[in-house]
């Protein structure tokens, strides 16, 4: 590991808007903040709303900026990443902000039943070999019923054809109501929908304006940037889709893609 982030970890532990709670902790010391969020860390009654897979916290920060009267909490295992968000939300006085370092995959171990209302997938992996790694697989569908509200709102930003593509068979085939759907946000915000479904409101077209530094990047080189979001009812079975879908042609960033493989469920 380098020196450089030998210090910011060292650093990190001293964050106060910082929990680190990876799989290897959580097995051995329960979080007692589930269920406890807002009367033990934020200090008030105001919504939650979470980005996973926060990367450097740019969203969460961004969004926090923009929203001082609801309570954001970035989650990603990567600490390095984290404490990029995290140092910035404390040099800027930010109490609405606090950062968790886990596994998207033990999420529900951190929050109580209806403790969270909205939740915000921004350029996640598209785990297009496995499903049950897609952060908007009914696998992880099920996970956010355990705290997030009913109904609560779901958000996907994404650059991936593939994930898109996925996400809305899943939706489709789990009859999960849509409240907005574009497949190119900046350069038509009507995308397929009608124009009464497509009429994006005030807030969400000031939260979709925060650009993060790699969706700067993917814009320059031509990307679509797409956007849903979808209402996540608590109640119901959820399915899979079964239907094949044409893989992305690389996997991040001036990387091309390893597999010989051209679809996958």
């Amino acid at each position: 590991m380098s020196k450089g982030k030998l210090q910011k970890f060292a650093e990190m532990e001293t964050f106060k808007n910082i929990f680190q709670y990876p799989f290897s902790v959580i097995s051995e010391i329960p979080f007692e903040m589930k269920g406890h969020w807002r009367e033990q860390y934020f200090h008030n009654d105001n919504p939650i709303l979470l980005e996973l897979g926060c990367g450097k916290g740019e969203y969460t920060v961004g969004l926090a900026r923009v929203y001082p009267n609801i309570n954001f909490i970035g989650v990603d295992i990567k600490g390095a990443r984290i404490y990029t968000g995290a140092k910035q939300a404390l040099g800027e006085g930010l109490e609405n902000v606090a950062f968790l370092r886990t596994s998207i995959e033990i999420i529900d171990r951190f929050f109580g039943e209806d403790e969270v209302q909205e939740i915000w997938l921004t350029f996640s992996d598209p785990q297009m070999k496995n499903a049950h790694k897609r952060l908007t697989s009914t696998f992880f569908m099920n996970r956010y019923r355990h705290f997030l509200v009913d109904n609560g709102i779901v958000h996907l930003k994404t650059d991936s054809n593939f994930l898109f593509t996925y996400t809305t068979y899943m939706v489709n085939v789990n009859h999960l109501p849509v409240l907005f759907r574009t497949e190119d946000l900046y350069g038509n915000e009507l995308g397929e929908a009608s124009v009464d479904e497509a009429k994006m409101d005030e807030k969400t077209r000031e939260i979709l304006g925060i650009h993060t530094y790699y969706e700067n990047q993917w814009i320059e080189r031509g990307l679509n940037i797409k956007y849903m979001k979808f209402l996540l009812p608590r109640v119901g079975e959820l399915a899979e889709p079964d239907v094949e879908i044409e893989l992305d042609d690389y996997r991040s960033y001036k990387r091309p893609k390893r597999s010989g493989l051209t679809t996958s469920k």
